[in-house]
């Protein structure tokens, strides 16, 4: 069980926002296939006072997707804020508050992962969002900037603690390695009994059931949030349900939830169009078949709908 202000999740772990992947076809199969809580694709807070931004399949939470979560990054404590009302008036959940992408045009704009370079602004950003909303408001962090000094990130945790955040969302690594090298796991040893009393979740790395228990375990972290490891993955939710046997999918298994999956998205999309923007998660499904290259190359080489489903039943039966 995992508890996150009033939201109650019936086990630790949760899928993580997506940009570019989490829209409600991906949310869909990952809620059927045992995650409890999703998010949305990441807010920019500026571009949510345009209402439209909702027509979006990203960003348009569906009546049957509660909980749902929005994560909100950006760098204007006002704008912040009042992105974060109309996230909540649009039927979201929760809130978290992104001060961890390292992507270099986010830390340019100094939001993001930025804002460990920052903790000042980082808590009054908080502070603003935790006073606009009703809901459940949690901060997703990188343990330092520079990977040279950890003072922020303690700082920003002691602030937000005595604040009652609702949870800490920490991916053990600095913003300047981006997704290189390896996540610091033992860190979280650390973090969760500095801070016994705040709910604790870690991120980063992981990929596999077997890893997460195991991390889970060492570490004592409440809960963990899935986001690489869910893409073209989303039997890691019911691995997780399952206890200590991950079973994998079989290839009929998989091409039952890669067609569902595309017929959602082609839902959502249109026929045209549908078969060439899937390919991202064509690719990431094919990771687990025991031919990858060639069912990527049928799946890259199909154009329409039905060649797209003939590959599927091709190459998963």
């Amino acid at each position: 069980m995992l508890k996150i202000g009033n939201i109650i999740l019936d086990v630790p772990f949760f899928q993580a926002s997506l940009s570019g992947y989490s829209d409600y076809a991906m949310r869909t199969i990952a809620r059927e296939l045992g995650a409890p809580l999703v998010f949305a694709g990441v807010f920019l807070a500026k571009s949510v006072l345009h209402p439209r931004v909702f027509d979006d399949p990203s960003f348009k939470p569906g009546d049957d997707e509660h909980p749902i979560g929005a994560q909100l990054l950006g760098e204007d404590p006002e704008i912040m804020a009042k992105a974060a009302k109309m996230v909540r008036k649009a039927g979201y959940d929760l809130i978290d508050l992104n001060f961890a992408c390292p992507a270099p045009k986010v830390v340019r704009r100094k939001r993001g992962g930025f804002l460990l370079n920052d903790p000042d602004k980082a808590i009054e950003i908080y502070n603003a969002v935790r006073e606009a909303v009703d809901c459940p408001v949690t901060i997703k962090l990188r343990t330092s900037f520079d990977n040279k000094s950890y003072d922020n990130f303690w700082d920003i945790c002691s602030r937000a603690a005595a604040g009652k955040v609702d949870a800490l969302i920490v991916h053990p690594r600095a913003v300047c390695q981006r997704f290189t090298g390896s996540a610091d796991w033992e860190f979280l040893s650390e973090v969760k009994k500095q801070f016994p009393r705040t709910i604790i979740i870690g991120s980063g790395d992981l990929l596999s059931a077997d890893t997460i228990k195991t991390n889970m375990k060492n570490t004592g972290v409440d809960g963990v949030v899935i986001a690489r490891g869910a893409i073209g993955n989303p039997w890691i939710f019911s691995q997780l349900r399952a206890g200590n046997e991950f079973v994998s999918p079989t290839l009929g298994e998989q091409g039952q939830v890669i067609s569902k999956h595309f017929c959602l998205f082609r839902e959502i999309y249109g026929r045209k169009n549908a078969a060439r923007y899937f390919r991202k998660f064509a690719a990431a499904y094919c990771k687990l078949h025991p031919q990858r290259r060639k069912a990527q190359k049928a799946f890259f080489a199909a154009k329409t709908t039905e060649e797209f489903l003939a590959v599927v039943k091709q190459w998963y039966g």
